[in-house]
């Protein structure tokens, strides 16, 4: 997924497992190097990816390996994560830094 990502001109990055809320959203902040004014709730991230105005222009994609860890920890936690990262996907497309997330299973995965 990253060096499809990477052909196509897009900066890609990684995001590991998160068991939690907390630790998703820290995974978003090391990924995308979010500035110190970004808060650590739901509203900040969406609010964040929709903007991304400290990185470069141009396409952002991120992979989330692992994701079916927050859905089995924390399922109500999973589904706001995705209605929040639909929501950041689509208020980026006109923030010139388009970002796509791609949800990946981790390699432990059968």
């Amino acid at each position: 997924m990253v060096a499809d990502a990477e052909r196509r001109g897009a900066a890609a990055v990684v995001l590991g497992p998160a068991a939690s809320k907390a630790e998703l959203l820290d995974e978003f902040a090391r990924a995308l190097e979010f500035p110190g004014w970004v808060g650590r709730n739901w509203d900040a991230l969406a609010d964040a990816l929709g903007d991304l105005s400290w990185l470069p222009a141009g396409e952002k994609v991120v992979v989330w390996v692992g994701a079916d860890v927050l859905r089995t920890r924390q399922p109500a936690a999973y589904r706001t994560a995705l209605d929040v990262l639909g929501d950041g996907a689509t208020r980026s497309t006109v923030s010139g830094r388009p970002l796509t997330v791609l949800l990946a299973r981790s390699a432990e995965d059968p």
